[in-house]
């Protein structure tokens, strides 16, 4: 099943293309051919914006789980030994924190369809069932629905495309950069995992996602070159907005500053 098919998709997909399609008249007479690619950002900023509730639930989640890392390396090197004893106390001390080892997931999770519908908006050919007129627009003469690999591969790139491409590249790269020293926090030393005991639940490790999770907007840059302009330039929006909203909200909630690996 095409996930763009299912109605609650396809209502955000229509909603938002009335949106940007309405930013960018309403920008025409201000920023010209580039009124619809302006409307791209400021539909991003837009979405964003609704979504910083779920960034502060993702935010809290990882303060949560900083505060509690000092306490749980504790755990694990007093109880090395006793497998079953320290699967116990490290339950013991999520429940004392009131906290869990998945905090953070389920926001995860509810942005997502947001975000999927959003995208959609800028690699969907129809909408509604006419065509997408957002991708034959054009910014600085590039299709917006034209990616930059597609353009190599049809001998169509220019230095102009080639230099938009690149800077939006090259920007996504260099937030993530930031991204990854200012939020990502040193990876503790590993500790061995001990079997789960008859009755009691798994200790989940999460280090591996952590990691993986930190290497994700360094994804994005390489997705960007695949997707077609628009979708590059949402893409370059969320991922600076993502680093400027984590800073500002570990700010106000009185984080820590996370140490330089």
């Amino acid at each position: 099943m095409n996930i763009y098919d299912f109605a609650p998709i396809r209502a955000l997909i229509n909603g938002a293309y009335w949106v940007v399609t309405a930013l960018s008249e309403l920008l025409a007479p201000l920023a010209g051919g580039a009124s619809a690619a302006l409307a791209v950002i400021l539909l991003t900023v837009l979405v964003r914006t609704l979504l910083i509730p779920v960034g502060r639930s993702q935010v809290k989640a990882g303060i949560t789980r900083e505060r509690i890392a000092p306490k749980l390396q504790e755990i694990q090197k007093k109880y090395r030994k006793n497998p079953e004893l320290l699967q116990r106390k490290t339950m013991e001390l999520y429940a004392a924190e009131k906290a869990s080892p998945f905090a953070g997931c389920l926001p995860v999770l509810f942005q997502m369809p947001v975000l999927m519908g959003v995208y959609g908006l800028f690699i969907l050919p129809e909408i509604g069932g006419e065509p997408n007129e957002l991708l034959s627009r054009t910014f600085l003469g590039i299709p917006l629905g034209t990616g930059f690999l597609g353009q190599i591969t049809a001998g169509e790139v220019t230095w102009t495309s080639a230099l938009v491409f690149l800077a939006i590249i090259v920007i996504i790269a260099v937030v993530a950069q930031f991204s990854r020293r200012l939020l990502t926090p040193p990876t503790p030393p590993q500790q061995a995992r001990p079997e789960p005991q008859p009755g009691m639940p798994a200790m989940p490790d999460l280090s591996g996602m952590m990691r993986v999770m930190s290497f994700m907007p360094f994804m994005t840059a390489v997705i960007a070159a695949f997707v077609p302009l628009a979708a590059a330039l949402y893409l370059m929006t969320t991922t600076a907005w993502t680093l400027v909203e984590r800073l500002v909200l570990r700010r106000v909630m009185g984080a820590t500053p996370i140490p330089k690996a």
